[in-house]
């Protein structure tokens, strides 16, 4: 992994007309900053000065001003920020919105019917809400919490499918200070059970069933069994979304539109800490026992206005879609920027290639989509059922392309690129993590790209690549690292702070160790390699997984591929690799021999795999993320562990039929 690239990579996207108009723009010009090298290097460098300065361009309402940026005297590991502030989301999303006319710094305020949220099943039903709308909702949902005596800081499960409700309830927690826990309505019993103990919530937001790939999901009686096993919860409210038969318990148990009937807006706490706790987001848990993240109200907005501000350059007339749920970052992320800039949200339930493999396609189209964000692998599935499917739909509303999850390869990301976004529109490809609710780096709208690119690091986040001494590379792939804190990091993990410092902070001391390969070249480009803990190491030569899966897809006849290592007598481990095919594809000895020689040409030849495997499908969690530690352990004839992230847990068993 630490072998010299060079940048040979064509640009094959270049800023002009209207998007060297961006807002990002307009924040260099106030500066008076060339261009976006030098925009990057000074906010990398002076993080101080660039975290003020947009703050108070975005126009960030504070009900107590803060008297010093940072506190860093607990060390990078526990800085706190925004010192004596006090703010809260609300006041900077929906209250802000609610009144036409209100300005600060670059923000006008929508008002009241202003469209909030488009909503859409997969079973065909539709619903709008306006911004007055969601506010009342969220208000009266506040305010029902309050009725049940929950006081800021208190935790607040969130177990329910992607409908207007869970925005509601996400902003009725942060509105009365309560601390949200989005949780994948996907999820088992145990894997609920876990975090709603971890975080000891005292109430759980569920519904009676949801929708997902044409099967009702009965998402109450999980929620149940895990509140059997989780004595915190003293009330589980339920919202009817289905109209479908559940079972409520006496004293515990409660309909919402029940609650929310005659219950007047709470008012929005305005007195709360700039550092106090507005989500606590968990990580999947694949490997390990869940993360749970602690976000803040003043860092958590920071970073996420941010991003949506001057990476998407979003404005108040975009209709912004991300496929995602509420127990992924990117659905409290999207929820909450949207509503800071005054955007319109289109929020869906259930799977993208449901009923058709069209589905997203004629979302983008039906709702005048201009931001479509996507995970690579999603692409990389969605590509497989054939062009004639996106090349159907009219998405000439299109501006600005977003993706985030894992790592491209070359040839999805251009079928992206090239079918969806018809070469007109900018990949903001990001990366970061649940940890950061964030991104560490991120392209702008005004940055040429190149393939697979993440552009560079994210404005004020202080992004560098060492070696394993710390030393700082250019050109080489080495380890992502972040060199100063940012307001959006977690304050350590919930309940486990030895655990988040050695996680982040042993290999380098004093600096943030993100996990990731990374690579930055001559002109500035930066590019990912997967994560370095799921290096490989063949006859003393380390690849990362998605190394070898970029190569592998470029096989005309590949549409996904997943690499794990294995233990070998005489290499130390050897590459296993499991393939989906293209529809109408047959795998054969000769296709076999193919990949191994493609794999050998480009990464040498040490790195041919030992065995390529066909599957119909590979194991990956609702985010579109491949288990691969799932993968290799079912392979290997390991327990595989809990698995109810894993959203296809069946794909595993062609795995072990194929062992077998």
């Amino acid at each position: 992994m630490n072998k010299t690239v060079e940048a040979t990579q064509e640009v094959i996207w270049q800023p002009s007309g209207k998007y060297l108009e961006s807002r990002v723009v307009d924040f260099m010009n106030k500066h008076g900053i060339a261009d976006w090298r030098e925009l990057i290097a000074r906010s990398n460098e002076d993080t101080e000065w660039f975290w003020e300065s947009a703050l108070k361009y975005m126009g960030f309402q504070w009900h107590k001003p803060y008297t010093s940026l940072k506190d860093e005297s607990r060390g990078f590991a526990w800085t706190k920020w925004f010192v004596d502030g006090e703010m809260n989301i609300l006041s900077n999303t929906l209250d802000f919105h609610l009144e036409e006319g209100r300005s600060a710094g670059v923000r006008k305020s929508v008002g009241k019917d202003h469209l909030a949220i488009i909503w859409e099943g997969e079973d065909g039903r539709k619903r709008k809400l306006t911004y007055g709308e969601l506010s009342t909702l969220s208000g009266k949902i506040a305010q029902s919490m309050l009725n049940l005596n929950v006081k800021p800081g208190d935790a607040i499960g969130i177990y329910m499918p992607m409908v207007p409700e869970v925005v509601a309830v996400l902003f009725a927690c942060l509105k009365i200070g309560a601390v949200a826990v989005p949780v994948f309505s996907g999820f088992g019993p145990h894997s609920l059970a876990t975090r709603l103990v971890d975080a000891e919530a005292r109430i759980l937001f569920t519904a009676d069933a949801g929708k997902r790939r044409g099967k009702m999901v009965a998402i109450k009686s999980e929620a149940d069994e895990a509140v059997a096993s989780a004595p915190c919860v003293e009330h589980v409210i339920v919202y009817n979304h289905c109209d479908t038969m559940v079972n409520m318990k006496d004293g515990r148990d409660l309909w919402l539109h029940d609650l929310i009937e005659s219950a007047q807006e709470a008012p929005t706490v305005k007195n709360l800490s700039a550092e106090h706790p507005s989500m606590y987001l968990y990580t999947s848990g694949t490997t390990g026992k869940p993360k749970g993240t602690v976000h803040t109200h003043g860092g958590a907005l920071a970073q996420i206005a941010k991003e949506l501000g001057f990476a998407f350059d979003l404005r108040d007339d975009d209709i912004f879609f991300w496929v995602t749920d509420i127990g992924w970052m990117m659905g409290p992320w999207e929820m909450i920027g949207t509503m800071f800039w005054g955007a319109t949200m289109v929020v869906f339930e259930g799977h993208p290639g449901h009923p058709n493999p069209d589905t997203v396609w004629q979302m983008v189209q039906r709702n005048h989509v201009t931001t479509l964000g996507i995970s690579p692998t999603l692409i990389r599935g969605m590509r497989a059922y054939g062009d004639e499917w996106v090349e159907k739909c009219d998405m000439s509303t299109l501006r600005l392309l977003g993706s985030t999850g894992e790592p491209w390869d070359q040839d999805s990301y251009m079928w992206f690129f090239d079918k969806v976004g018809k070469k007109k529109c900018p990949i903001i490809n990001i990366s970061g993590g649940t940890e950061i609710v964030g991104c560490l780096l991120s392209p702008l709208p005004i940055m040429p790209l190149k393939p697979c690119s993440l552009g560079g690091p994210g404005l004020g986040m202080a992004i560098d690549v060492f070696d394993e001494s710390g030393k700082s590379l250019d050109g080489e792939i080495g380890h992502l690292v972040c060199r100063k804190p940012a307001p959006s990091m977690t304050r350590g993990f919930l309940k486990d702070p030895g655990r988040y410092e050695d996680t982040y902070f042993s290999k380098y001391p004093g600096i943030w160790y993100h996990g990731d390969w990374a690579r930055k070249d001559s002109d500035g480009s930066w590019f990912l390699f997967g994560r370095s803990d799921d290096t490989i190491k063949v006859a003393g030569k380390r690849v990362g997984p998605g190394e070898v899966e970029s190569v592998l897809v470029e096989h005309a006849e590949i549409a996904e591929a997943a690499v794990i290592g294995v233990p070998h007598e005489v290499k130390g481990e050897c590459l296993v690799c499991f393939v989906v095919l293209m529809p109408g594809s047959t795998y054969s000895a000769e296709m076999q021999a193919e990949l191994r020689e493609m794999v050998g040409h480009r990464l040498g030849p040490v790195l041919r795999p030992d065995t390529i495997i066909p599957v119909q499908a590979l194991p990956k969690t609702r985010s579109g993320k491949i288990v691969r530690a799932s993968i290799k352990r079912k392979y290997l004839g390991e327990p595989v562990g809990d698995l109810s992230s894993v959203e296809n847990p069946d794909a595993l068993e062609q795995i072990k039929s194929v062992k077998g």
